[in-house]
């Protein structure tokens, strides 16, 4: 059994919006309509989202309730002993770098941790400051602005990046830098939610590292599919 050979790739070239219009709609028609409820708790978000690096998102919430459970106060997490920390997000992984991380970014953010600011702060400020934290990147800060306050932000993941490059968004080669630049030039604001979850679930049910193109109702506009050579293509 042979992989699908590809032919000769095109430049890539920046999508305009009715592409990005058409995409949202077959998206959409596979798996609805997602609806952000902004949770206003910017710090929360934050520190879930390191918790989830390296793991998936039950041993998260797990590792994320045991702390809040032992440690109630974003300050107690903060001057915590470290090993007690390590202890409590245990479930989640890699507890030994996770927990320096997170109390280093407490530390960062002064005698009483806050980020409520970020709520009305131009974007790129809110956006900068998150970045300036330890071991902050921008998938982390655009889940921040995205979950918390509902500011248009796409983070891109594994999904979002290989899907947004397999249907043109962004660059194939994209690095995730680029990819978060290139996705907020070519996604109009009230979209933004939207497609990030839905190219998530996308990635996860049909476009997966080895994808399931015959089952795929975005086959005919995607261009990493059309330039398969189908006599070796086999979905699934």
């Amino acid at each position: 059994m042979t992989s699908p050979k590809k032919r000769e790739k095109k430049p890539w070239r920046r999508p305009d919006r009715r592409r990005v219009r058409a995409i949202r709609e077959r998206l959409r028609e596979m798996y609805g309509v997602p609806v952000n409820h902004p949770h206003h708790r910017p710090i929360d978000e934050l520190i879930k989202t390191v918790l989830s690096q390296h793991t998936n998102d039950g041993n998260r919430d797990r590792a994320y309730a045991a702390m809040r459970e032992r440690l109630p106060t974003w300050e107690e997490v903060r001057d915590a002993p470290v090993g007690e920390l390590e202890d409590a997000i245990r479930p989640g992984g890699l507890a030994q770098q996770k927990a320096p991380r997170i109390q280093a970014i407490l530390r960062e953010l002064g005698p009483e941790p806050s980020l409520d600011w970020t709520e009305s702060a131009p974007v790129e400020e809110s956006r900068g400051y998150l970045l300036s934290l330890p071991g902050v990147g921008r998938k982390t800060a655009a889940c921040v602005l995205l979950f918390s306050w509902g500011i248009p932000e796409i983070p891109v993941d594994v999904h979002v990046h290989r899907v947004g490059g397999r249907l043109g968004l962004i660059p194939p080669d994209a690095s995730f830098e680029r990819a978060h630049d290139e996705m907020l030039a070519v996604v109009p604001a009230e979209d933004a939610f939207e497609l990030h979850v839905n190219l998530i679930r996308h990635g996860r049910t049909l476009c997966r590292p080895k994808p399931r193109c015959g089952e795929c109702d975005l086959r005919r506009m995607c261009p990493w599919y059309r330039d398969l050579d189908h006599r070796e293509l086999i979905a699934g």
